[in-house]
């Protein structure tokens, strides 16, 4: 999706993300281009196959260069993690160790907390093919399973990554759940809502719709369910209401 603001000021920070023996640069790229998304720029690579820096990287990541060029590589695991106060590893598959297991959801909600605590975290990634090894998983304080088809439970890194980072950035986010981009409207309160309800009824009325009269009452309920069910804005209820005067108007001769 499309819709990169250059004027926006760049989110950074975050915990940081280890990348265990990735095999391919592509693969990097794409893993970068998920980070800067949510505003993760802390890279770790430890034993890339491939040459670091890998310039087939670079397209995939689609200008996500703060995180490439940021990009620090390690020989091991252990030393990627070293000055972190908190380790999380990614898995899929049941570990013969006694680790808590988190959601992605709950893992970032303690890395918030820790982040707010000026405390450092960490996420381990495996590699493409067979994931963390129980030596990598061993230096992880818990466990983050994606609950995802037990059937088709195979994530690519960038995938896994985008997941970690919209939880992240979830956690820390106060947009409200609903959003209207104008700025020029709000919810219709009450007193609007009857307003139009009692509108459209006295017009229903005089139309001959609400009959017969024993009926009436259902027929009100189920219209003004209608409409509460949709969440109507301010400008909208001015919206019908003009529509329905309108309607209800008397038609010049000649008006087809």
């Amino acid at each position: 999706m499309a819709g990169t603001d250059q004027t926006k000021d760049a989110v950074s920070g975050g915990p940081a993300i280890v990348l265990v023996e990735p095999q391919m640069g592509e693969n990097i790229g794409t893993a970068a281009r998920a980070m800067l998304n949510f505003g993760l720029t802390d890279m770790r690579l430890v034993r890339p196959r491939d040459a670091w820096p890998n310039e087939k990287a670079r397209a995939p990541a689609s200008h996500a260069d703060v995180v490439i060029d940021g990009a620090r590589v390690y020989r091991q695991t252990a030393d990627a993690v070293a000055e972190l106060n908190h380790v999380y590893a990614t898995t899929a598959r049941p570990r013969d160790m006694l680790k808590p297991v988190l959601t992605p959801r709950a893992a970032m909600e303690a890395a918030r907390r820790h982040a707010a605590a000026g405390e450092t975290s960490g996420i381990l990634f495996g590699r493409e093919k067979s994931g963390l090894h129980n030596d990598d998983v061993a230096v992880s304080e818990a466990v983050v399973a994606v609950p995802v088809n037990p059937a088709f439970a195979s994530l690519n890194i960038a995938q896994a990554v985008l997941l970690l980072g919209y939880e992240w950035f979830l956690t820390g986010d106060d947009t409200p759940g609903h959003e209207f981009a104008s700025g020029t409207t709000r919810p219709a309160n009450h007193e609007e809502l009857m307003g139009f309800f009692d509108h459209l009824e006295q017009e229903l009325d005089a139309g001959g719709f609400l009959y017969p009269p024993e009926k009436r009452p259902t027929m009100v309920r189920n219209i003004r369910n209608i409409f509460s069910r949709i969440g109507l804005m301010e400008q909208e209820v001015r919206t019908l209401r003009g529509i329905v005067s309108t309607l209800t108007k008397p038609r010049k001769r000649g008006d087809s």
